[in-house]
């Protein structure tokens, strides 16, 4: 009796900690506020007047593949872009039959699009355009002449450029990679339940106090001079992320004066940085992080990363049959066990590598 009345207690405690923490949570998420700051007012209200409806006459120089007419939902309420290398129709495929098998959620339109670069010759070109016909939900973007961008970076501003010329009315933008798993439904309630105007929103697993890559020798090498700060400012990993619709347009406005040579993710959160938006954390996105299944752990969390089309497969199969609400305590065990076999695999290939 004492050891069960011992697990009731220990459960009420982490029950009511995470009710605390969620409060806390929401009191801290940044609100639109005045800014002082010229530069950051300049982006926002060009951000406000921004306007590339007539972009949509002249998009097959960026966009091979534009699909324009995709957003035809005029409520669409989460757009979900999943960058995609060219030659992984295998992956893509799982994703398809998988999590982003669903075009509503609690009565709300979502929509799942691939967002994919130039390919490298004239059959895996003709491929992807016969993908594109067939499943509908393929834009391609490549880099151009005059661009000082290159790589994920420039895909990226292609990608919320795209968002703002054929889907501005879509509420929230998830951007996301083809070797994440998405919980569409966790996502979908929590954006549902926010308790505030949805602006300024800019949601994922923030990254605090990163450095600066100082290595000349690296491609990645940002020197003092172009960003003299001792960190980066705090951003979102990039396996999965959110932004509401405004702020996929002052991050697009900010992009035009951003140039520093950084990972997308990050570049993103120098571009949020300057248009006064300020990222919020949630420790339900796993990052860059695989973490090990529990059918009620990955009813929680938004999402893991590093799922090949098999894992993919079984653990969508399972989760369809164990379709479920979860406990509380459910929960909490379930979370525990995958986080605590995350934490073991993470050990285990750490004393493999100091084997080797």
């Amino acid at each position: 009796m004492l050891l069960e009345g011992g697990g009731v207690l220990v459960f009420w405690y982490f029950f009511l900690k995470t009710f605390i923490t969620c409060r806390i949570t929401y009191l801290l998420q940044p609100t639109p506020g005045v800014y002082a700051d010229g530069t950051v007012v300049g982006v926002r209200e060009k951000a406000r007047k921004l306007d590339l409806s007539n972009a949509k006459e002249n998009v097959s120089q960026a966009y091979p593949i534009a699909n324009p007419d995709v957003c035809k939902t005029s409520d669409l309420f989460l757009l979900t872009l999943v960058f995609s290398s060219p030659d992984n129709i295998t992956q893509r495929d799982a994703v398809r039959r998988t999590w982003a098998n669903q075009t509503l959620i609690q009565g709300f339109p979502v929509q799942i699009l691939f967002i994919i670069g130039s390919t490298q010759t004239s059959a895996a070109q003709e491929a992807l355009v016969s993908e594109s016909e067939r499943y509908g939900d393929v834009v391609q973007g490549h880099a151009t002449a005059d661009s000082s961008l290159h790589g994920p970076t420039e895909k990226t501003v292609l990608a919320i450029r795209w968002v703002i010329t054929f889907c501005p009315l879509a509420r929230f933008v998830l951007l996301t990679k083809e070797s994440v798993f998405v919980n569409l439904p966790a996502i979908v309630g929590y954006l549902l339940g926010l308790h505030r105007h949805p602006e300024d929103f800019y949601l994922g697993r923030v990254i605090q106090r990163d450095s600066p890559d100082r290595d000349p020798n690296s491609p990645g090498y940002l020197p003092p001079s172009l960003y003299p700060s001792k960190y980066l400012p705090e951003y979102c990993e990039g396996a999965a992320y959110i932004l509401s619709q405004d702020v996929v347009r002052k991050v697009y406005v900010a992009s035009a004066e951003v140039r520093a040579p950084v990972p997308a993710d990050v570049f993103v959160g120098l571009c949020a940085k300057k248009a006064g938006v300020a990222p919020t954390h949630s420790a339900r996105f796993s990052g860059g992080k695989h973490i090990r299944y529990n059918a009620c752990c990955y009813h929680y969390m938004f999402s893991s990363a590093g799922m090949g089309s098999h894992e993919l497969d079984r653990v969508w199969t399972d989760l369809r049959q164990r379709d479920r609400k979860c406990s509380l305590l459910q929960t909490y065990y379930g979370l525990v066990a995958c986080k605590t076999l995350t934490y073991l695999d993470k050990l285990s290939f750490f004393n493999s590598q100091e084997g080797n």
